[in-house]
């Protein structure tokens, strides 16, 4: 009898994990994102950003180097531990005890021994279900924060994005200047000619028409000065992005990032809605808060801390301590506050999943109308363009046209260029803002079919 009465409480306080099937899952997709923290911060190698550097080489880094998503993902790992804290049974301390008894006779010292076991009455043992349930809310809150990373990471992959491809442009759009400038110099060396021709004493309108050239032509330069040092703090902010130094040289490709090919719409639009992170951690809060209900309603159950003594071979002892519900008024108002959190969030759920429904469509719609005035620039202002230039450039072969209305030509194809490179930069930036409202990369997304052509423009030539 001894002997199976040990046993059985050896068992009993052995302990064991009641973690939900799902949790398995949780803590591989855990340790799959949290490789490249595996080692401290100041030991880690980050890759060395190539020249030129392209987005994907800038993303990369940004990824790897970004504290705050390393925070998202440390978070992330402090909920999954504590869902095995709150699935592991039992879930009091045990309480050992020993007694003496002093007497007269001639009992045996080891009749003289009381010994006993029993859970610590200052936190009642739970009902296995009670573990079970915590477990499961716990996972619930695990998951928010598996959710909660996923944001942080689409978050800081659309600001390095937009980070490179406005530095992209801006560098495009300080060469289409310059070309602009030395057109302008030309002009100037034009009516600075028409001046000499005129004599010491001619040429009045003259003298007002170069003039004028001089000061747009230094207006040009005023602005490719400050276009250089608007550069220079895009880089300077990038660098901080990429945990370089802020005077860390980023060189670029010469040409714009060809465009990244995306599915049709109706694809778009399914996967903006139904693989949002923000969606999916506020369904997991709807779940954990279900949970919660569930589990202030079972505190209508009794909890039971089991005892267990014997002394020497006299006796032996069994017996139960069982904890009462007795507080209904804190558990009915405990219940009700779970109930009115659910809803909560529901009504949150319900409320994020419109505006981010809205809110994606409208993002595609002006990703498509940057594509529309893209190819409607391409296809149609700048042949015109190219045109105007090429009969300018004829008729001033022909002598039947001046100088500065052939550079006015050329200045408009110019600033054609750039209209279509801006186009091209917002549909990117556009796209980069689609994957952080439905965070999936829109390479992941199969099939693809391309909806923009990916020929690398050339300014006009």
């Amino acid at each position: 009898m001894r002997v199976l009465l040990i046993t059985g409480l050896a068992l009993l306080f052995a302990g064991c994990m009641m973690k939900p099937k799902e949790t398995h899952q949780l803590d591989q997709e855990l340790q799959e994102a949290g490789k490249p923290y595996q080692k401290p911060f100041a030991q880690r190698q980050l890759p060395e950003l190539p020249s030129p550097a392209t987005w994907q080489d800038v993303l990369q880094r940004s990824l790897l180097a970004n504290g705050e998503l390393e925070a998202a993902y440390d978070e992330w790992r402090a909920a999954e531990e504590r869902i095995g804290a709150a699935s592991y049974w039992p879930n009091s301390n045990v309480s050992l005890g020993f007694e003496y008894m002093f007497s007269g006779g001639s009992v045996k010292t080891w009749d003289r021994v009381t010994t006993s076991a029993a859970f610590d009455p200052s936190t009642p043992l739970k009902m296995p279900s009670k573990i079970r349930k915590g477990g499961e809310a716990a996972l619930a809150s695990a998951q928010q924060a598996a959710q909660s990373f996923a944001a942080a990471k689409f978050r800081i992959q659309r600001q390095a994005l937009t980070s490179y491809y406005d530095l992209a442009l801006m560098q495009d759009q300080i060469r289409l200047m310059r070309q602009n400038l030395e057109l302008q110099k030309l002009t100037v060396q034009n009516v600075r000619s028409r001046v000499q021709a005129g004599g010491a004493g001619g040429g009045g309108a003259a003298q007002q028409d170069m003039l004028r050239a001089q000061l747009a032509a230094r207006v040009m330069e005023n602005e490719i000065a400050t276009m250089q040092s608007q550069a220079k703090a895009m880089r300077t902010m990038l660098n901080g992005m990429m945990a370089r130094p802020t005077d860390a040289p980023i060189e670029l490709p010469e040409t714009l990032p060809d465009p990244r090919p995306i599915p049709a719409d109706d694809q778009l639009i399914a996967m903006g809605v139904d693989t949002s992170p923000e969606i999916k951690r506020l369904a997991a809060q709807v779940k954990g808060r279900q949970d919660a209900i569930d589990l202030a309603k079972m505190q209508y159950l009794p909890d039971i801390s089991p005892t267990a003594a014997f002394t020497g071979s006299v006796s032996q002892t069994i017996g139960a301590m069982i904890v009462l519900p007795t507080t209904i008024p804190m558990i009915e108002a405990s219940i009700k506050e779970a109930q009115a959190m659910r809803e909560a969030s529901e009504s949150m759920l319900r409320q994020t999943r419109q505006d981010k429904a809205a809110n994606f469509v409208a993002t595609l719609y002006a990703l498509r109308n940057a594509e529309r005035q893209e190819a409607f620039y391409r296809d149609n202002i700048l042949p015109v363009t190219r045109q105007v230039l090429q009969a300018a450039r004829q008729d001033y072969t022909a002598g039947r046209l001046g100088l500065g209305e052939l550079l006015d030509a050329q200045r408009m194809l110019i600033d054609v260029n750039r209209s279509i490179d801006q186009f091209r930069i917002d549909r990117e930036k556009r796209l980069a803002e689609l994957e952080e409202i439905a965070g999936m990369d829109v390479e992941a997304i199969r099939p693809v079919a391309t909806t923009v052509p990916t020929t690398t423009m050339t300014n006009g030539k």
